[in-house]
């Protein structure tokens, strides 16, 4: 009797003490799991926008005090946590001195690296207007990474430029508008005009 007494404590201390470290590692994970999404919510607080502005134009300047770009735009949402911006439908315009003005179209925009960056996605569309003897320039392509303090631009995306008749078209392109130099890469195509009749 007194063997069976001792059996039954021990299966019940047992238990209890089973009991108890489950408590205890239930506790834990429950603990873990809520300072994960305590983690989760602030990383995403983060990520919030600090400002949003609709119809916006921002104008930069030159060291001169002159303007030397112009960013414009249906929406800017500004985020901290990287300090980027993103814009719907941007317009950025090249105001260099001595050369045409540059216009560049897309469906949105991220501007990052301290505003030296202009990420240009969807339906890109460069224009630049006829000045003397150079010929207007229409360029199209889907992705388009610009640098406006430095008067440049690339892309790894296919490209076509129309420029006085001509038609080029290759997979990749590094420009320089100060320069007017274009470098098209990839296989590409040129088309142009016949010569005029004498």
């Amino acid at each position: 009797m007194m063997r069976k007494r001792t059996a039954q404590r021990w299966r019940l201390s047992i238990t209890m003490v089973a009991g108890v470290f489950a408590a205890c590692g239930s506790f834990w994970l429950v603990q873990l799991m809520s300072r994960s999404d305590e983690e989760l919510m602030a990383d995403k607080r983060l990520n919030e926008p600090d400002y949003i502005i609709e119809q916006f134009s921002v104008v930069r300047m030159t060291k001169e005090g002159k303007p030397s770009y112009i960013v414009a735009g249906d929406k800017l949402v500004h985020r901290p946590i990287d300090d980027a911006s993103e814009i719907d439908k941007p317009v950025v315009r090249n105001l260099s001195s001595g050369h045409p003005p540059l216009d560049m179209t897309a469906r949105r925009a991220r501007v990052d690296e301290g505003n030296s960056r202009v990420k240009l996605e969807g339906n890109v569309v460069i224009d630049r207007a006829a000045q003397g003897t150079g010929a207007a320039m229409h360029m199209t392509t889907e992705a388009l990474t610009v640098y406006p303090d430095e008067d440049r631009m690339e892309t790894d995306a296919p490209v076509q430029i129309m420029q006085g008749g001509t038609t080029a078209t290759g997979t990749g392109m590094k420009a320089n508008n100060a320069t007017r130099q274009v470098q098209l890469r990839g296989r590409g195509t040129i088309v142009t005009p016949p010569p005029a009749p004498k």
